[in-house]
């Protein structure tokens, strides 16, 4: 079983002069379920190399036992500092696709034409794809076969609007996840702000925010199974 991690390698949080890119959380806790599963994962981002971190995701208010296990893990660190440049994966090496969320990937790899033809073509082969957090804001330009977006008609989440408000940044993000996953057709649902909420509509696997990080792994590895 073979699984690609796709990150964020955008670090500025808009206009605001602060710093911004993955959530810690939403790479650690989904890294250790997919390796306890058997999975052998590739990380890559748009650039390769280090992706940037989310600082506010290393904040000790932050930090769970799956982080503190990360940051300490010597392996799990020396790949995410080499990451493979996204132009360069092969679909056809892989059995599934996993998205981490963190504001930056609403910049980047919503826009990212490499990252929308990777989805599209592991949906058509029949390979799952699980994002997490902002991580859905990657599907906003994703189609389905027959050319409407991949969304439409699809059971998904994703980080909240009232999620988005509580952390201060509704005027600063380009769009609101949960906005555009209703104005594309998603049947979007969600719980209580920062409670566990994963979706699972056929092969596309959504979760709300990073507290259901791990719960998203863990559907993408049954849907694998």
């Amino acid at each position: 079983m073979k699984i690609l991690i796709v990150l964020t390698s955008h670090d500025k949080l808009g206009d605001t002069g602060a710093k911004t890119g993955f959530w810690l959380e939403e790479l650690a806790a989904p890294y250790y379920v997919l390796k306890a599963a058997g999975a052998e994962l590739t990380l890559a981002s748009p650039k390769g190399g280090q992706p940037p971190l989310d600082p506010k995701s290393a904040d000790e208010s932050a930090q769970t036992d799956d982080t503190r296990r990360f940051e300490a893990d010597a392996e799990a660190t020396a790949q995410l500092a080499n990451t493979v440049r996204l132009d360069s994966v092969k679909l056809e090496d892989f059995d599934a696709i996993f998205y981490p969320g963190g504001h930056g990937p609403l910049w980047d790899l919503a826009e990212d034409a490499t990252s929308r033809a990777l989805i599209e073509g592991a949906i058509a082969a029949d390979k799952p794809v699980a994002l997490v957090c902002h991580a859905p804001g990657v599907l906003r330009h994703v189609q389905a076969a027959d050319g409407r977006p991949l969304v439409s008609g699809k059971k998904v989440t994703g980080f909240t609007n009232t999620e988005e408000a509580a952390v201060g940044l509704t005027d600063v993000v380009p769009f609101l996840v949960e906005d555009m996953l209703t104005q594309n057709g998603g049947i979007y649902s969600k719980t209580g702000d920062w409670g566990v909420h994963v979706v699972r509509d056929g092969l596309l696997i959504t979760g709300q925010n990073p507290a259901s990080s791990s719960a998203a792994a863990t559907a993408l590895v049954e849907a694998l199974a």
